[in-house]
């Protein structure tokens, strides 16, 4: 399915940005802003709608600080520096490899010694990598809890990843980090801790065949990290406080479990569960919109052009025809294309997967990048401490 058309003339873009066409040109020079040739003549431009109006978002907030500092908390300007993930013209990079290939054939284990900078060495293959097993009646009484705090709960009990990280070199933490991943993954399913691959463990558990845990595999892969999202962050400021990987973690799926982000997942969910009671994709969207409902699974500020996560996952699914009605009518009445929690969720229903599933591969996935950022933030030897901005009562 193409993208919305986003795009708009040189003219209507300097106008826009109050600027001439001589300093449009030069911002597009600097990579501010992306254009796209015309279908009737290549050599006409066009201009990127969300990068026009980020600019004119920067321009309106100019040299402000206290402006500045706020906008940086709320999809704005930079406000770390990282080197694991770039998000760039709609597509998304693990250290300067693109994500939507890596999926073809990388592991999460082979997303994670990259994203974790491990060069030529496999913590994978480390005995400390290898979790004690979880105490079978405990295990058993917490697969009641929903899946955040069970993974939250069973955390702790992993010793290799209890050790305070102050100071520590990373590379001695790369076994914990292993350990962790593996104790995670057990927790999502119920199940002891398992040394294989973690999508082929995932395929054993829920009895899938081979094109099954391949897409699987791809899933774990193109969720493993996503720059400075809001979990990541909350990783980050654990992380500066010397605190150990478990404890960086814990942050990691507390935020997760929000419904503005891994909690979306339950909200497609339902959409989904209204198009089944409905069956007419139409009919769902337009009571949706009647009611003045948002419709979760669709668009993403990050990418206008359409999330490649899902470009990347959605093709390798069983052909569904509810679902490709419902992407229809989304791009037909809003121009709006799915994200990853719609593709998540799309496969949890393709597979036949336990309820809840779609939230396990975002969380098990999602650990590879939060171990690399508190990996990262580690290195930089510094609290995270920002300023809040007084709005209450006047001193009396």
């Amino acid at each position: 399915m193409s993208a919305p058309e986003k795009f708009i003339t040189a003219e209507a873009a300097a106008e826009a940005l109050e600027i001439s066409r001589a300093t449009l040109y030069a911002y597009v020079s600097r990579g501010l802003i992306e254009t796209s040739g015309t279908g009737d003549d290549p050599r006409r431009k066009l201009y990127s709608v969300h990068d026009v109006e980020a600019l004119k978002k920067r321009k309106s907030v100019g040299r402000r600080p206290r402006e500045v500092a706020a906008t940086t908390l709320d999809w704005g300007l930079p406000v770390l520096s990282s080197g694991i993930t770039l998000i760039d013209h709609s597509r998304l990079y693990y250290r300067g490899r693109d994500a939507a290939q890596l999926a073809d054939s990388a592991s999460l284990e082979d997303v994670a010694r990259l994203l974790w900078n491990c060069g030529d060495d496999d913590p994978f293959a480390d005995d400390k990598a290898s979790p004690d097993p979880f105490d079978a009646r405990s295990l058993e009484q917490l697969m009641r809890l929903p899946l955040t705090e069970r993974c939250q709960t069973l955390l702790p009990f992993v010793t290799q990843g209890r050790a305070t990280a102050w100071k520590r070199d990373p590379r001695r933490l790369w076994p914990g980090a292993c350990a962790l991943l593996r104790s995670l993954t057990a927790a999502c399913l119920g199940r002891q801790p398992d040394k294989r691959p973690t999508h082929a463990f995932l395929a054993n558990a829920w009895a899938l065949d081979d094109a099954g845990a391949d897409i699987v595999r791809r899933a774990l892969v193109l969720l493993a990290d996503h720059e400075l999202n809001a979990s990541a962050f909350a990783v980050r400021v654990v992380a500066s406080t010397g605190a150990s990987l478990s404890a960086c973690l814990n942050a990691g799926l507390s935020a997760l479990s929000g419904p503005m982000h891994g909690g979306t997942t339950s909200l497609v969910e339902l959409l989904f569960d209204e198009l089944d009671r409905t069956g007419d994709a139409a009919t769902v969207i337009e009571n949706r919109l009647r009611r003045g409902d948002d419709v979760p699974g669709f668009d993403h500020p990050l990418y206008p052009q359409g999330d490649p996560r899902a470009a990347s996952l959605l093709p390798f699914l069983p052909a569904d025809a509810a679902q490709s009605d419902l992407l229809a009518v989304m791009n037909d009445t809003a121009g709006k294309l799915p994200n990853c929690d719609f593709a998540l969720v799309a496969l949890r229903r393709a597979l036949g997967l336990p309820q809840g599933s779609a939230l396990a591969l975002f969380a098990i996935g999602r650990t590879a990048g939060w171990i690399a950022h508190a990996l990262e933030q580690m290195q930089d030897d510094k609290l995270i401490r920002p300023r809040a901005r007084y709005t209450g009562s006047a001193i009396g």
